[in-house]
């Protein structure tokens, strides 16, 4: 019965900034981490950033210094702030839950960049 429900996203020029939320409904009883990835087509997903139980962050090289993953425990929500966004950023973000031993996903939000 878990339900991750993204929103935002969406289309901006380069340089410009996005954000991307995702709120969590359902008997949760113990979040590991939360995160988002994204997938652009043809290519794997790949991990964007994670904020795990402790507050810990995790970020792939390629948005650090850009993004900032952020989260609000008392409503089961994560956020990603993107900025100085890049057309390479386009993809399609999935939001990411994990509590042992599942893992859920949301159904994506796409976000695009322009030169």
């Amino acid at each position: 019965q878990v339900q991750l429900v993204e929103s935002g996203g969406g289309l901006v020029q380069a340089g410009g900034s996005l954000r991307l939320s995702c709120a969590a409904s359902g008997s949760i009883p113990s979040i590991n981490a939360m995160g988002w990835y994204r997938q652009a087509p043809g290519k794997q997903r790949e991990l964007v950033a994670t904020i795990n139980r402790g507050g810990t962050t995790n970020y792939a090289d390629s948005v650090k210094g850009r993004f900032t993953i952020s989260r609000d425990n008392a409503k089961i929500a994560v956020y990603l702030d993107m900025s100085s966004l890049k057309p390479e950023d386009t993809a399609v973000y999935y939001c990411n839950l994990r509590a042992w031993p599942y893992e859920h996903w949301g159904q994506g939000k796409q976000v695009t960049v322009s030169s």
